[in-house]
């Protein structure tokens, strides 16, 4: 959706909601969740600069966990066979450090 650099916004249309299939794919393609500290997310890489990493490590304080977020679920509802959705925003923290993104590349 939104590259910054090292780090990219995505929108992923999965088959199944198992977030360790997610997270582990992502990383077998070369691109850990950010924050993600079993698949390698967490590390600052792309660089030697001290501001930046001072930068990325703020991002790590203010989004404390891997960046997932399923903003719409379904499924069919094994008993009514009614379909069932849920939406949900993105939460406060990972949006925020898209925002803190968009302006450290502006």
């Amino acid at each position: 959706i939104e590259r910054f650099r090292y780090v990219t916004l995505v929108e992923c249309r999965l088959e199944t909601g198992r977030t360790h299939q997610i997270r582990a794919h992502m990383q077998h393609v070369g691109h850990p969740l950010f924050n993600d500290e079993t698949y390698g997310g967490d590390k600052i890489i792309g660089t030697i600069f001290t501001k930046y990493k001072q930068f990325v490590e703020n991002c790590f304080e203010i989004c404390p966990r891997h960046a997932l977020h399923a903003q719409t679920l379904g499924f069919i509802h094994p008993r009514t066979r009614q379909k069932i959705l849920f939406t949900s925003e993105i939460p406060a923290d990972m949006l925020a450090v898209i925002n803190k993104w968009r302006n450290y590349i502006n």
